[in-house]
């Protein structure tokens, strides 16, 4: 027999699903026809690739349905993690009117086997990960059986109820139970992938070296004395802000020879910046010119020294750019993440994401992903935004406007000569307004440090952390250490 009572009445941490046996309930005519013909389309093709080899003519299907009684719903628990995933444990009973009659036909016999008055009750667990921005917003599909199922069906074979005899019918109940069993009993999954990991993870697959040499006949701003030129780099489609050289005073030749280093998430798409700007002590900085790269003209692991001609702006048909002035000397290397390093699917990206090759030895990339916050809330405006501070470096993500549990999901990268084993992260939660007049433009939220000792040593942590000067408002932030190794 099956259970008759609920499981949310025998467990009240099951919801009621109602709702969703309502929607089966009037979309069950049309889902039973898909369902079959989906079955059909890739059953058919599998049967008439084997049956040669068996000496069999033909095997049909007869008759597939599903019959009209949909499954039902019997409850459902939902668990809540810290990590970027959604676990759901429905229970199931389906006791179905189903008909699925499969002919056989061979040496001009014709045998047929149906399967009638199927009844199926189980309790799996089905895990959406990771969730991402993506439609249909998660990478990948899990499924566990928490018990053994419970399947009872009736198999008609040349009319004769083959499960009407007793012994059989335990033979075949029990085989059923433990071959599923062994296949999908937690912990064991199937597992079915949804999107490319590659996609939708959204993650850097190269890394731009960039070495600014030098500057050759800049054409000078001021009208007293030299320049103090210096050079702006940013690379862009990139939520990292911009990097600059060192300012080099009265000089219109200077020679820098500075390297920095961009994570690179779309070589096709993304450009390279560089303007060279006249330092001002006060007032605004004068623009010296420009150029670009599109990371498209750069081969793969091949440092590309390259001389740029300096414009007013990147428009051919500007007149102002027949004007010399000046050159840039820049030597660009692409150096794509290996495939190795790039993960194949959800569970590999803890454990086979490395750093890049060209990272210095016994160095690394620390990589900080501000997920969400939640009870954030500011005494004059709620637009948070969190501000990251680490050995002087300062990245902040974008602001969202009107919210006290505001989601980022954004990813940062520092590259590293060493472990940071005593070193702090500092991130803060700040809210400003763009309102021109207000007294308070900018307020913080609460802030926290957080000891990097853990991420070297574990290589990856995700918490929930209580922000300090805040009354009830936490952040999740997930931190990781990749090495070459």
């Amino acid at each position: 027999m099956l259970p008759e009572i609920p499981f949310w009445v025998k467990n009240p941490d099951y919801d009621r699903l109602d709702w969703l046996n309502k929607f089966l309930e009037y979309m069950w005519p049309n889902l039973n026809k898909a369902i079959c013909a989906t079955v059909k389309g890739i059953v058919k093709p599998i049967i008439d690739e084997q049956i040669p080899q068996y000496k069999i003519d033909a095997v049909e299907f007869e008759a597939l349905t599903l019959g009209s009684l949909p499954p039902t719903f019997q409850g459902m628990k939902i668990y809540v993690t810290e990590e970027k995933e959604l676990i759901m444990e429905p229970s199931i009973k389906w006791a179905a009117n189903a008909n699925v009659t499969i002919a056989v036909k061979a040496y001009g016999l014709k045998a047929t086997a149906q399967v009638v008055d199927l009844q199926v009750f189980a309790l799996p667990r089905i895990t959406l990960k990771p969730l991402v921005p993506s439609f249909p917003c998660f990478a990948n599909i899990f499924v566990s059986l928490m018990d053994k199922p419970y399947v009872d069906f009736g198999l008609k074979v040349v009319g004769i109820d083959l499960m009407s005899v007793p012994i059989l019918y335990r033979f075949v109940q029990e085989i059923i139970k433990d071959q599923v069993a062994n296949m999908y009993h937690w912990p064991k999954t199937l597992e079915v992938q949804i999107l490319d990991p590659a996609k939708a993870f959204d993650r850097p697959v190269g890394l731009l070296h960039v070495k600014v040499i030098r500057a050759l006949k800049l054409k000078k701003k001021d009208l007293l004395g030299a320049s103090d030129p210096y050079v702006k780099i940013k690379l862009t489609e990139s939520k990292l802000p911009s990097k600059q050289t060192t300012v080099k005073m009265k000089n219109l030749n200077p020679e820098w020879n500075e390297e920095f280093n961009f994570t690179v998430k779309d070589p096709l798409t993304q450009i390279l910046k560089l303007h060279v700007i006249d330092w001002e002590q006060i007032g605004k900085h004068d623009k010296m010119g420009m150029n670009e790269v599109p990371l498209k003209d750069l081969t793969p692991d091949e440092p590309k020294l390259m001389t740029l001609e300096l414009v007013k702006k990147k428009d051919t048909n500007d007149a102002q750019n027949d004007k010399s002035r000046g050159q840039l000397v820049v030597e660009l290397t692409y150096k794509p993440f290996k495939e190795e390093e790039l993960p194949k699917t959800f569970q590999q990206t803890k454990t086979l994401v490395r750093a890049p090759d060209n990272t210095p030895d016994g160095g690394g990339m620390l990589v900080v992903i501000v997920h969400e916050a939640e009870d954030v809330e500011g005494k004059h405006h709620n637009n948070p935004y969190v501000r990251i501070l680490f050995r002087g470096e300062k990245r902040e993500t974008k602001k969202i406007r009107k919210t006290r549990d505001p989601r980022w999901e954004e990813e940062f990268t520092f590259m590293l000569d060493e472990p940071p084993i005593n070193d702090k992260i500092h991130l803060e939660v700040y809210s400003s307004s763009s309102r021109i007049g207000l007294r308070r433009p900018k307020e913080s939220l609460g802030y926290i440090d957080i000891n990097l000792s853990d991420v070297v040593n574990n290589k990856r942590i995700n918490e929930r952390y209580h922000l300090i000067d805040s009354k009830n408002g936490r952040i999740q932030i997930e931190l990781q250490w990749r090495t070459k190794d």
